[in-house]
């Protein structure tokens, strides 16, 4: 079967993985191959599916689980891609910061720590933080060194094409998957828009924290993501904006909620600022399923690409190749937005 994979992000790069190794004659359309572009450049890899699961979605839970499983032996296909399942530590520094946090910790069924608690754990802690939780099965990735993986796994595969000049792409293959994040609404009308978010680096001596550390201080949300090699992700703002704009207020707010749980990285370097757009659906869940007889879309995941990667490439191959959807999808197919 001949497919063409509109979109050279995360997703549509897992999604023609899976379909060559099923035996899939692959073709991906990427307007920029090799490029920076894509979401996945500005994300930090979390691999939370507790934490990203907000309440009032409760069927993207089974998805973002059943995904979260499959990462360590995905991980282990694709090389050394910075898996790690040191688990995450969520931490609250305020008593109002407490009082939000325990109603997310008791969605996720964790056992609430007091700060000293948390700080036996990670000791670069303020000891301003008064309380935390541990999740001990969620894990990171490095979605540059997963996207360069996916990209060596499609050598030769992979052309340019820019969004907006598909006539053709259609007629020359038996079957066409768009997962082309914000650009799949101007080329299937579907509900998706852009999320704008601010993230930035930092790097200094490796070790300081070995969590995934994800805080809520004085009301100001931030995840701190540390790399073996001593860098620190830190994110990211989610503004309802389409600009690439860096501003003042988003990487203060970043830096000041950082800074607040973990004094420590008032020493390390600033290395990287750096914007982007999640592709945002109306209940920010993704869009699964088929489109018409022939096209399948996969598009709108949101804060959850790289999450997401692994079972959304295993069920688009199966609805490729074999027509039947798995129930998993039947949430997220595309009619639930009156789109035929």
């Amino acid at each position: 079967m001949r497919v063409a994979i509109i979109g050279g992000g995360i997703i549509g790069l897992a999604a023609g993985r899976e379909l060559l190794l099923r035996g899939a004659d692959v073709t991906v359309f990427d307007p920029a191959p090799g490029g920076t572009g894509g979401a996945w450049h500005v994300a930090a890899g979390m691999l939370a599916p507790g934490g990203e699961s907000a309440f009032e979605f409760p069927y993207l839970e089974p998805l973002l689980a059943a995904s979260n499983e499959l990462w360590p032996a995905y991980a282990a296909e694709l090389g050394e891609v910075g898996y790690d399942d040191a688990g995450t530590l969520s931490v609250a520094l305020t008593a109002d910061d407490v009082a939000e946090a325990r109603r997310e910790w008791a969605h996720q069924k964790l056992a609430a720590l007091t700060g000293s608690q948390v700080r036996d754990r990670e000791p670069a802690l303020s000891p301003r933080v008064r309380a935390g939780a541990f999740a001990p099965t969620e894990r990171q990735v490095d979605p540059r060194k997963v996207v360069a993986a996916l990209r060596e796994s499609l050598s030769g595969r992979i052309v340019p094409r820019l969004v907006g000049e598909l006539s053709g792409v259609a007629d020359e293959a038996d079957a066409v998957v768009v997962a082309a994040g914000c650009g799949t609404a101007a080329l299937t009308g579907l509900p998706i828009r852009p999320v704008k978010g601010q993230m930035l680096r930092l790097r200094g001596e490796p070790g300081l924290i070995a969590h995934v550390i994800d805080g809520v201080a004085d009301g100001r949300h931030v995840y701190l993501v540390p790399r073996a090699d001593g860098e620190v992700v830190v994110g990211a703002t989610q503004e309802e904006r389409s600009d690439r704009a860096l501003t003042a207020g988003g990487v203060h707010d970043l830096l000041r909620a950082a800074l607040d749980l973990v004094p420590g990285l008032a020493e390390h370097e600033i290395t990287e600022f750096t914007v982007g757009h999640r592709p945002g659906t109306p209940d920010n869940a993704p869009i699964l399923g088929r489109l018409d007889d022939r096209t399948v879309v996969a598009a709108g995941h949101h804060r959850n690409g790289v999450l997401l990667a692994p079972i959304t490439a295993r069920l688009v191959a199966d609805l490729v190749l074999t027509g039947v959807a798995d129930p998993l999808i039947d949430a997220f197919t595309p009619r639930r937005f009156g789109c035929a």
